[in-house]
């Protein structure tokens, strides 16, 4: 087991008071996925504190546990560090890390796609260095320091996502991670509820440039209307470089071509001058389009981006975020794109463009039948009706078959489609499942979207527990 921390280490960081002499291999808040050897953070929050569960945080082997206030029965324990703030410490300990780092270190936001970029570009750099990145989506203000104080100190590479719903909040995770290099994936109206404008989001996107020192490199999306703003802020703040994306000439970094051909997208593309040709093991022209900022990254940080290019046949979109199973049915099998995770009103486009891209790719073995099951996409403010309506003409034009729909926002979206598109309605994820799953049958086309909190990954698990009935092994259920 590899030491992260001693104590002495922990209480130099955090200005606290350690206990006794240990050693952590890791850190973590929540004491239910405490691993043997972790340094326990008792934090205190809204709706609980951690504090009440130090004792189950032992259970579960960790090493040591960070506390403001000592529980009662653990005064005498010499597996503590004592802090004023919990919270603050965290944050401290993640600074720590930070400064200790040797790693070349890159930052990523935008409206739709940090996570799959993360992950994408955590397979690419693994070619060529070790590489650390943020685990899951722990983008926040808790996560990001989270994610530092685990980071290992000799990592070649490091990736943090960082996310956010209200301006000022990248601002202070840029300054914890100080990236060396930043990619916007693109700007939208995702969480347009808390700000007057999308380029009001824009600029709040472009705050993960302040904690770059003024130099460094950033890596835009010129397919995206505010492009221009984001190069003039990173400009304005002294970085060394501005790399941008996308499909059209003006991009240094461009997608040339996009195929699928074996259910792996083909792309051609040009990064900085040099072309290549790769696949990629995700379906999708958004995911091209990613491939393309993570390798303009790579070629950015000096990596070999050949073997980058060539590591990208082995991505996989993660859980949720469009990955592609074969499940069986009646009679035979349907694929399923389980997108169920999060949706905003582009990334809904992309899906359903995906959809209809594979629906074209698979004519040559038979007829498909697509199959759009949405749930509401949440944070959409004042213009959430118009932004669900505006989705039918993309659902139209991709000559969908038949469209589910969970969700009050969605209702109205449902009410304003052709009535031969209307498969079924209802107000929950768990009311609707049951209703996807009676209309199921061999070589249907099925896309699951809609917002975390609308809960449409239950329709997900409706579906393939339906699979189990049909195929009775376990294996049969696996991702193809």
């Amino acid at each position: 087991m590899t030491t992260l921390w001693k104590s002495q280490e922990v209480a130099a960081a955090t200005g606290g008071r350690a206990t006794g002499n240990w050693w952590a291999s890791g850190v973590g808040i929540d004491s239910r996925q405490i691993r043997k050897g972790d340094l326990f953070v008792a934090i205190k929050g809204a709706n609980f504190d951690g504090h009440a569960f130090v004792a189950a945080a032992f259970e579960q082997g960790a090493a040591a546990a960070m506390v403001s206030d000592i529980p009662q029965g653990f005064e005498d324990d010499v597996r503590l560090v004592v802090v004023k703030d919990t919270e603050v410490a965290l944050q401290q300990l993640g600074i720590a890390a930070r400064a200790r780092a040797r790693a070349q270190i890159v930052g990523i936001t935008g409206s739709v796609g940090k996570t799959g970029c993360k992950e994408m570009l955590k397979v690419a750099l693994s070619a060529t260095g070790s590489v650390y990145a943020t685990e899951g989506n722990l983008n926040n203000h808790l996560g990001v320091p989270l994610c530092l104080a685990n980071m290992p100190a000799d990592v070649e590479f490091a990736i943090f996502e960082m996310g956010m719903n209200h301006a000022g909040e990248i601002r202070l995770l840029s300054h914890w991670v100080r990236p060396h290099a930043s990619i916007i994936t693109t700007v939208d109206a995702v969480h347009i509820e808390y700000f007057d404008s999308v380029e009001a989001i824009a600029d709040a996107k472009s705050e993960i440039f302040e904690g770059m020192g003024g130099q460094g490199v950033a890596v835009l999306n010129a397919d995206n209307e505010h492009f221009r703003r984001l190069q003039h802020r990173a400009i304005d703040l002294g970085l060394d470089r501005v790399l941008s994306f996308g499909t059209s000439d003006a991009a240094l970094c461009q997608m040339l071509q996009y195929g699928v051909e074996d259910m792996q997208s083909v792309v051609d593309a040009s990064i900085a001058g040099t072309r290549l040709n790769y696949r990629l093991g995700a379906i999708g022209k958004h995911w091209g389009l990613m491939s393309v900022a993570v390798l303009a990254i790579v070629d950015a940080l000096e990596a070999d981006l050949p073997k980058a290019a060539t590591a990208l046949e082995y991505f996989q979109e993660p859980e949720g975020r469009g990955r592609i199973s074969e499940l069986a049915v009646a009679g035979g099998h349907l694929r399923l794109i389980d997108d169920a995770y999060n949706a905003s009103p582009i990334s809904m486009r992309g899906a359903v463009e995906k959809m209809a891209m594979l629906r074209e790719s698979s004519k040559k073995s038979g007829p498909v039948r697509t199959i759009a099951v949405l749930g509401d996409m949440l944070e959409l403010g004042d213009r959430s009706r118009d932004l669900h309506v505006g989705l039918v003409p993309t659902l139209v034009n991709n000559q969908i078959d038949l469209v589910f729909a969970a969700g009050s926002f969605m209702k109205h979206m449902y009410d304003a489609l052709p009535e031969s598109m209307r498969g079924d309605y209802d107000q929950t994820a768990a009311g609707l499942a049951p209703k996807v799953v009676s209309r199921l049958r061999h070589r249907d086309l099925v896309l699951v979207k809609g917002s975390h909190g609308s809960r449409m990954s239950r329709v997900t698990r409706a579906i393939e527990e339906n699979a189990l009935k049909y195929s009775g092994k376990k294996e049969d259920v696996d991702a193809v």
